[in-house]
């Protein structure tokens, strides 16, 4: 009787023990990952790299439970890290360059930079063809935030065509991020700038036309790229990582696979915009080179960036390139 009690029990135990391994360490992997804030400046097809390391679990295998969280603005986005209500920002890099400037003592490092051009387009109220730059002459244009780069990277382009932006044109700064292409459908401007899916939207609504890519007409932009504050770098190396490690598995992701794929994944991020709009919105950041293949913040970008805040009138000195980026953490990524 003694005997059957003793098998009855290690049976028991024995079953406790495959519970424990099928259910019980998901629990266990659960209670391991560390909660990792990142603020996002826009929610937008054009992160599509982030978005895929996201939807294929590439966060959590490196130990990360992901919460994301859209700021709406680069300086918003900023705001949020500074105040420790993120961990990780990401948005233009002219944010950590303001911040340095002002004098913060806990500023801002990018140690990841995501794309390679500028993701937003120039949409106009008729469809334009053999749209020239020059067209916008005496023209009013809803732009961005004064010093921020959607609004910079517009400057810029109009300056290579010969184009005053304080002179020849209207530009319209006082609209919130998230709410131009509303107030472009309403009847402002007579030309918008937006992001993915917002332009495709606009096009689909037959409220406008996408004329030019902002992207392929300023050339090679370190748009936007992932910072975190100095202390925080410092005292989560391993945190920060991990975090570029997932990163890069998303890039490569990107770099390997077909539109059609990509917006597969990523569909669950855009729940209001279909599947065939998603792959048309991938597809035309695909071709125009959007995204690097790696996330190495090379010098001469920085230094790019810096020029043209110089031009835009919005950089009071010139921010050290080895103080504000870190490219370690981009580089052992490559070696995993």
């Amino acid at each position: 009787m003694i005997c059957k009690l003793k098998r009855v029990a290690a049976v028991l135990s024995i079953f406790t023990l495959l519970i424990c391994s099928f259910g019980g360490c998901s629990n266990k992997k659960q209670e391991e990952l560390t909660t990792v804030t990142l603020n996002e400046v826009a929610h937008s097809i054009f992160y599509a790299p982030q978005y895929v390391a996201i939807e294929l679990g590439y966060f959590e295998e490196e130990g990360i439970d992901l919460e994301l969280v859209t700021g709406f603005g680069a300086d918003k986005t900023m705001s949020a890290l500074v105040a420790g209500e993120a961990d990780i920002g990401f948005m233009g890099s002219e944010s950590s360059i303001y911040l340095y400037n002002e004098g913060a003592e806990d500023y801002a490092v990018n140690f990841a930079q995501l794309t390679q051009r500028a993701g937003n387009f120039l949409v106009a109220r008729e469809n334009t063809e053999n749209f020239q730059w020059t067209d916008l002459k005496g023209k009013e244009i809803i732009g961005g935030r004064p010093g921020g780069m959607p609004e910079m990277v517009l400057e810029y382009i109009l300056k290579l065509n010969g184009i005053d932006p304080e002179q020849d044109v209207t530009l319209v700064q006082n609209i919130d991020f998230g709410n131009t292409s509303g107030a472009f459908a309403g009847g402002t401007g007579d030309y918008t700038v937006e992001f993915e899916p917002a332009a495709t939207a606009l096009e689909q609504e037959g409220a406008g036309y996408v004329v030019a890519s902002l992207g392929v007409d300023s050339g090679y932009v370190p748009y936007t790229a992932y910072c975190a504050k100095q202390s925080y770098i410092e005292e989560n190396p391993e945190i920060i990582q991990r975090f570029t490690n997932a990163l890069q598995r998303g890039m490569d992701y990107v770099n390997t696979h077909t539109p059609a794929e990509i917006a597969e994944v990523i569909a669950p991020q855009f729940e209001e915009t279909d599947i065939e709009t998603i792959t048309i919105i991938v597809e035309r950041y695909a071709q125009q080179d959007t995204w690097k293949g790696n996330l190495i913040f090379e010098e001469d970008s920085f230094l790019l960036l810096e020029n043209i805040l110089d031009e835009a009138g919005e950089l009071d000195d010139f921010a050290p390139y080895e103080v504000l980026v870190d490219t370690s953490y981009a580089e052992k990524a490559l070696e995993n």
